[in-house]
């Protein structure tokens, strides 16, 4: 099983790692496969909107609603989200060397969201990288099986583990 992780404690700056190492390994020519989130501060609101763009070469999906700037709750549109995750599911193992999704979040604790694509991917070989907070690292390590790797979350350290893992991949 080949799936990585990482962690951070500031708001936002996952979704920029994923995305910035996502988008330098496929320009690197690497076949990556996934999903992740751009966030866009808005003035108007305490907070941001989310986007997510499925990879390698989009749509870019919104996954989050516009519940007004004193909206506290939450703003998730989970049929957006189940949306994404289709587009996702039906590109994923056309050639992938490496699955990134943006995290692995409260849906996928409770069974839902990626889950099962992660497992699927994970049963076809393909390297899986994630982030996860603390609020879902019980769960995460759970479904693992102790199997997860924590990368350092600095773009490097990511594409590194892509790299080798791809290489693993073709010996």
């Amino acid at each position: 099983m080949q799936i990585a992780y990482i962690r951070t404690k500031e708001q936002g700056h996952a979704d920029a790692l994923l995305t910035q190492a996502a988008d330098r390994l496929l320009g690197k020519g690497m076949r990556v496969q996934g999903i992740v989130q751009i966030n866009t501060h808005r003035p108007d609101c305490h907070k941001c909107d989310m986007d997510v763009r499925v990879l390698p070469d989009g749509p870019v999906i919104r996954i989050s609603q516009s519940l007004g700037p004193e909206a506290r709750g939450c703003r998730l549109d989970t049929a957006a989200l189940e949306g994404a995750i289709h587009e996702v599911r039906r590109r994923v193992g056309d050639g992938a060397e490496v699955l990134i999704l943006n995290k692995f979040g409260k849906h996928e604790a409770e069974g839902r969201g990626f889950r099962d694509l992660i497992a699927q991917a994970l049963m076809n070989g393909i390297p899986v990288i994630t982030a996860v907070s603390s609020l879902n690292l019980e769960a995460f390590l759970k479904f693992t099986d102790g199997f997860a790797v924590q990368i350092d979350a600095v773009e490097g350290a990511v594409c590194a583990w892509a790299v080798a893992q791809g290489q693993l991949c073709k010996a």
